[in-house]
C-alpha cells in the first residue's frame, strides 16, 4: 500500500506540473496553485488512512510533515510575491516535480522499511500491562564510560494486568518469572510477541537491555545509549568475515568478554528481582516518575521459586550458562551458540564445559544452524550446543524448516527489509514465530507450572 500511496501522489504531482507548464503561469499564480495541489495531496493521504497498511504512525509522519511544510511554504511565497512578477519557467516547474519525488521517497522510507505489525494473536486469558525501570549495579563500574558511573541495566516488565484485583490478594507471588536477554545489537522488544504470549498466560516477563550491546537504550538520566561501534565491528568480523583470520584463542578471548558482561547483567537482574519480590528494593532501583507503585505491584506477583530464562542469539547463550543457577527451573535458547559454555582453548580447539546440565533446556535453532550442528557431531568437532544437550538431564532441540537467524524474533514481521539483511529464511514469518512462542509457552508451562509433559518434533 505504501507503493500505491507513493504512486497516487506522484500521479497527482505529474498531472499538476504538466497542466501548469501548458498554462505558463506567473509566479504568484503558480504558488496559489501549488497550495491547492499540496492540500489535495494531504487530503489524499488522510483519506487513504482508511485503507489497510496506511496509518498515522511513525511510518507516515514524515510524509504528513512534508505535506504541511509544503503548504505553508507555498502560502508564504504566494503572500510575498507580487502579481506582476515574471512567469514561472518550465524548467522550474518540472524541477519541482523531481524535488517532490525526492521528498516523497525520503519521507516514506520508514513506511518502506517497516510494516504496520501490531503483534500476534494471544492464547492466554489475561490482558497484558507493560512497565519499565532501570536497575543500577553499584558493584560494577561501567567499562564503556570513563566517568566512574555504575553499570545500569534497563528492565521492561510484561505481566497480567489487574491480576491481583481479579484473583484477590491471597494470589500474590503465584506467577513464574521469565527473564529475557536480547541478541547482539538487538533490543529489548526483539521478541515482544513471546513476552505478550507468556504474560497473557500468567507469567511475569522481564526483558532486559544490555547497554552498549543493545541497539539503543536510555540511562537513568534519560541519555540515549547506542550500541558500541567497536562491539558491532568485532561481532560482525568474528561471525561473518572469513578473511579476518581470527585464531580460536582470539575468538575465545573476545567472546568471553561479551559473555561475562551479559551474564553479570542477567545474574544481577535475577538477584535484584528476587530481592524486590521479598520487599527489599534498596538503592538499586530507578523508577520512572509516578510508576514506582505499579512496578512494585508487578514485582510482588513474582514467585521466586519458579524462574525461567530465555534469550535470542547471544542472549540465548547467556540464558544457558546463567541457567546453571540452582534457582532456575527452565531455560530456552533461541538460536544461540552456547559461548558461555566454552571454558578455554587447547590445541586450537574450544574446550567445552562437560558438567551435567541439570536444568531443563529447550534449544530452537534455525535450519542451517541445525544442519551445521549435526555435521559437527559427525566430525567429532567439539561444538558447545551438542556437548551441553548431550550432557543435559532433560534437553530438547528442534528447528523450523526454512528458518534463519532472525526468524526467531519479531523483526521479520516488523521489518522484512531489515530482517532480510540480517538473516531471514523462506519460512512464513508469522508461522515461525507462532510455533516458537507455542513451544516456549508449553515448555515453561511444563517445567515451571507442572502442566503436562513436554515433547518436541524433530522439526516443524
Amino acid at each position: 500500500m505504501t507503493i500505491f500511496l507513493f504512486a497516487v501522489l506522484m500521479i497527482t504531482e505529474i498531472g499538476f506540473v504538466v497542466f501548469e507548464a501548458t498554462k505558463n503561469p506567473v509566479k504568484k499564480e503558480w504558488s496559489v496553485s501549488r497550495i491547492v495541489e499540496n492540500s489535495a495531496q494531504l487530503l489524499i493521504y488522510l483519506a487513504m488512512i482508511l485503507l489497510p497498511g496506511i496509518d498515522f504512525s511513525f511510518r507516515f509522519k514524515g510524509l504528513f510533515i512534508i505535506l504541511i511544510i509544503r503548504i505553508v511554504v507555498a502560502g508564504i511565497i504566494a503572500l510575498l510575491t507580487r502579481k506582476n512578477e515574471n512567469k514561472k519557467s518550465k524548467v522550474a516547474i518540472f524541477f519541482s516535480a523531481v524535488l517532490s519525488a525526492v521528498l516523497f521517497i525520503m519521507s516514506l522510507i520508514p513506511a518502506f522499511i517497516f510494516t504496520d505489525y501490531n503483534g500476534r494473536p494471544l492464547t492466554g486469558k489475561y490482558e497484558v500491562a507493560q512497565k519499565e525501570a532501570i536497575l543500577i549495579d553499584s558493584s560494577r563500574v561501567e567499562t564503556f564510560e570513563t566517568d566512574g558511573s555504575y553499570r545500569e541495566v534497563p528492565v521492561h516488565f510484561y505481566y497480567p494486568e489487574n491480576y491481583i484485583n481479579e484473583n484477590g490478594e491471597e494470589s500474590m507471588h503465584t506467577l513464574p518469572l521469565i527473564v529475557f536477554s536480547h541478541g547482539a545489537f538487538g533490543y529489548y522488544q526483539s521478541n515482544t510477541s513471546t513476552y505478550m504470549e507468556l504474560a497473557s498466560n500468567g507469567y511475569v516477563v522481564v526483558s532486559l537491555d544490555h547497554p552498549y550491546h543493545s541497539f539503543y537504550t536510555k540511562d537513568s538520566d534519560g541519555k540515549l545509549i547506542t550500541v558500541d561501534q567497536t562491539f558491532v565491528q568485532t561481532a560482525m568480523s568474528v561471525g561473518n568475515d572469513p578473511d579476518a583470520h581470527y585464531t580460536e584463542e582470539e575468538i575465545y578471548e573476545v567472546t568471553s568478554e561479551w559473555m561475562k558482561l551479559r551474564m553479570d547483567d542477567m545474574n544481577f537482574v535475577v538477584d535484584t528481582l528476587k530481592e524486590g519480590a521479598s520487599g527489599n528494593y534498596g538503592d538499586s532501583w530507578c523508577f520512572a516518575s509516578g510508576k514506582e507503585a505499579e512496578i512494585k505491584e508487578a514485582v510482588s506477583l513474582i514467585d521466586t521459586s519458579k524462574i525461567g530464562l530465555i534469550g535470542h542469539s547471544l542472549g540465548g547463550a547467556t540464558a544457558v550458562t546463567v541457567g546453571r543457577r540452582e534457582d532456575v527451573g527452565a531455560v530456552v535458547d533461541l538460536d544461540g551458540t552456547m559461548l558461555g559454555e566454552e571454558i578455554g582453548v587447547e590445541n586450537g580447539m574450544p574446550v567445552i564445559n562437560e558438567e551435567r546440565y541439570t536444568t531443563p533446556l529447550l534449544c530452537i535453532t534455525n535450519e542451517p544452524h541445525h544442519l551445521e550442528a549435526a555435521e559437527a557431531g559427525k566430525l567429532s568437532y567439539s561444538y558447545a550446543n551438542n556437548v551441553i544437550l548431550n550432557n543435559a538431564d532433560e534437553g530438547f532441540e528442534t528447528y523450523v524448516a526454512g528458518s534463519e537467524h532472525m526468524d526467531y524474533t519479531d523483526l521479520p514481521l516488523f521489518s522484512p527489509f531489515l530482517a532480510g539483511l540480517l538473516g531471514k529464511g523462506s519460512v512464513d514469518s508469522g508461522y515461525c514465530i507462532d510455533i516458537t512462542n507455542s513451544l516456549v509457552r508449553d515448555f515453561f508451562n511444563c517445567y515451571l507450572k507442572g502442566e503436562g509433559t513436554f515433547t518436541v518434533q524433530e522439526s516443524y
